[in-house]
């Protein structure tokens, strides 16, 4: 029977650092961003493929969604601060509107987040 090797991942710390950077969960030194809402295909260090296949995406969706819920309920609760007379209705809109500030922040993120989850989860060695 094979016997199976630990994984060596680096320390939490320099995995944390390489989220919060946007950097590849492989080399944690290439930038998963070329842009602001730009992607690259791969890595530019260590050429990991960030999009494995159609549809690779779908599950940043769910991540967006964990991340946009605190943050559009902050945006509702620093509205009520400040207009604490405003209507249900008038609060929520006016937190939608402010929520849109954090789109793409939350549209980078969400991605980030799902390759180093994905990368966690199964690790890939395939290049371009």
């Amino acid at each position: 029977m094979a016997r199976l090797l630990p994984l060596k991942r680096p320390p939490l710390r320099a995995q944390l650092a390489a989220v919060a950077a946007g950097r590849c969960p492989r080399c944690n030194r290439g930038r998963i961003f070329r842009g602001r809402l730009t992607m690259n295909a791969v890595c530019p260090v260590c050429e990991l493929r960030f999009d494995r296949e159609p549809g690779y995406f779908t599950g940043a969706m769910y991540v967006s969604y964990i991340l946009a819920v605190p943050v559009m309920a902050a945006c509702a609760a620093a509205v009520h601060l400040v207009a604490p007379g405003w209507s249900f209705e008038t609060t929520i809109g006016a937190a939608a509107l402010l929520f849109l500030l954090f789109v793409p922040a939350i549209f980078r993120y969400s991605r980030i987040l799902w390759i180093h989850l994905d990368q966690t989860v199964d690790p890939s060695d395939s290049s371009s």
